[in-house]
């Protein structure tokens, strides 16, 4: 469904230099920020261990196939990085960018003035703050992957207008 209303695009092939017909996968709609500002439209959503864009669609609307309202609604474009991943992809994914996942990722002190629950990140050296707390790099990419735990849901009531939108803007 994502890429049916895509337009056509001639395109010359550089091999026999004849034309063909592609898709152009460069045009794309973005949800304005309004939309997703709109308390109304958006429901809060925490995906949970394994969920994948299409299980959330299947469970939120019925239908796996519009897992892209899912990702545009919270301009996930790339779902590899994107999306949280499940504990297997997360414990390959530390092996690979870390020698040593419990090795100090950074320091953190608290903020002393407006949010005083809020961190700042001194970075790897403590040495003017010896009382900072440190984050090892297990710690950090377990923060970031909570973070993308938590997307909206355009609420079902206007699904359907959504998707007639959307395709009306890819036609143009």
């Amino acid at each position: 469904m994502y890429f049916e209303k895509f337009p056509r695009i001639q395109y010359t092939n550089t091999e026999n230099g004849k034309p063909v017909t592609v898709i152009n996968i460069l045009k794309r709609v973005g949800v304005r920020d309004a939309l997703k500002e709109n308390a109304t439209l958006l429901e809060k959503y925490l995906i949970g261990s394994g969920e994948t864009p299409e299980s959330v669609a299947y469970d939120v609307y019925g239908d796996a196939e519009l897992h892209w309202v899912i990702l545009l609604v919270n301009d996930i474009f790339d779902r590899y990085h994107q999306w949280p991943m499940n504990v297997n992809q997360f414990q390959a994914f530390l092996g690979s960018k870390y020698d040593d996942p419990n090795g100090v990722h950074h320091y953190e002190i608290f903020q002393s003035s407006g949010n005083t629950t809020a961190t700042i990140n001194i970075g790897s050296d403590n040495s003017d703050y010896p009382s900072a707390a440190l984050v090892t790099n297990f710690e950090h990419e377990e923060k970031l992957q909570d973070e993308r735990r938590e997307i909206s849901i355009l609420s079902g009531a206007f699904l359907t207008q959504f998707i007639k939108d959307y395709e009306a803007l890819q036609a143009n």
